[in-house]
């Protein structure tokens, strides 16, 4: 695939979140990253097993988050994905015309976080996502 920063990912849209979450933004690409990594396993896994309905969710979350983000290329393909999946479920089918597209995911997210780790340095971003102890609602310290 191979596109250059400035067409992977909107560098406006991409510092415009960058400068609204400020001092989390690092902390946000390492949630994108991981949610990134199982969404597209999940939607190979939904190809493979030819599912239709587990195609959906994380097809759309991959759009919503990499949109956020300006990554286009890679939402507007998950976004194809999404809405063929859906139609297939209505029409109790399967989506095979979408295997290019699903093919293109994998390749599209890598090019996007090079893009993220040319912006903001993995060290950044893996200090940023160190989770304290202690769990949702739990007092720390």
């Amino acid at each position: 695939m191979d596109l250059d920063g400035d067409m992977i990912v909107d560098r406006e849209a991409f510092n415009a979140l960058r400068r609204q979450i400020g001092a989390d933004f690092g902390r946000i690409i390492g949630y994108f990253r991981e949610d990134g990594i199982k969404s597209i396993r999940l939607i190979e896994d939904a190809m493979r097993n030819l599912n239709a309905a587990a195609l959906v969710r994380p097809a759309h979350t991959l759009k919503g988050e990499s949109l956020q983000f300006g990554a286009e290329p890679l939402g507007t393909t998950a976004e194809r994905i999404e809405r063929a999946a859906r139609d297939a479920v209505e029409m109790h089918d399967f989506p095979h015309d979408i295997a290019d597209e699903v093919a293109k995911l994998r390749p599209l997210f890598q090019e996007t976080l090079a893009f993220f780790d040319k912006e903001v340095p993995p060290a950044v971003v893996a200090a940023a996502s160190v989770r304290r102890a202690g769990g949702f609602g739990r007092k720390i310290g």
